[in-house]
């Protein structure tokens, strides 16, 4: 693996769904141990608010949830995020179950309880591996540390400001790219700010990073953000994240 491939997996973001808090904890600890970057959540509800602003690369999911199962939050995920790892660690060991895990809830690795902490680190980062490799080909990079974006050529790069930060990556982690334009402003509320801001406001600053993707883009390249009529917005370029 080269140095660039093996640092990227060693900062892989990773977010935890666990209802059981002292089990959720163990498993944050270990893998922080071994570099990645470990949101955690005891719900799917809870997952929903984390990735409105953190960039996730693997989801490591238990099936018993309170609420929404963690079955129909990894068939979700998959749906939204189709290049996302998705791992299910649960209690559930019978046939039927992983069958669904993986058909149903679309998995790449299904693992029963109790799992060595080292077997669950080696699936991990095989698997980042596998998705920055991936992701890496003729697409846009984000940074989410230096606000930049990297497109394929050298001469393609952009600084960003915040806002247009969190519009990006409420796109790209949205199904098919494409976000109501109504939940686009709401999320700018959560980002801290005391309102979501306008739908006057939100065309102003998609107007305003289209301009900056134009002015990089090759001549005659598609918009990299295009208006969906009656509904919202669409991110039209593959963009990845870099940590």
């Amino acid at each position: 693996m080269s140095p660039e491939l093996q640092k990227s997996v060693q900062s892989l973001s990773v977010a935890v769904v666990e209802d059981d808090a002292l089990l959720r904890q163990e498993i944050e600890i270990h893998l922080r141990a071994h570099g990645m970057v470990v949101h955690a959540a005891n719900s799917a509800a809870g997952l929903d608010d984390l990735t409105a602003h953190e960039v996730i690369d693997v989801f490591l999911i238990d099936l018993n949830l309170p609420g929404e199962s963690g079955l129909s939050l990894c068939k979700r995920l998959r749906e939204s995020l189709p290049q996302a790892g998705i791992v299910i660690c649960t209690g559930r060991t019978s046939l039927v179950d992983r069958i669904a895990g993986y058909r149903q809830g679309g998995a790449d690795f299904y693992l029963t309880k109790p799992v060595s902490p080292d077997e669950l680190v080696l699936v991990i980062e095989g698997l980042g591996r596998r998705l920055k490799k991936t992701s890496s080909t003729a697409s846009w990079s984000l940074s989410l540390r230096d606000r930049t974006l990297q497109g394929p050529l050298p001469e393609q790069k952009l600084q960003i400001t915040s806002r247009e930060k969190t519009l990006l990556v409420g796109l790209m982690q949205a199904k098919d790219n494409t976000l109501d334009s109504g939940v686009l402003c709401d999320l700018f509320g959560k980002e801290g700010s005391d309102h979501a801001i306008s739908k006057h406001s939100l065309e102003e600053l998609v107007a305003r990073l289209r301009k900056k993707f134009k002015a990089v883009q090759v001549e005659g390249s598609e918009p990299a953000i295009k208006s969906v009529w009656g509904v919202g917005y669409q991110l039209c370029l593959r963009v990845h994240f870099v940590h």
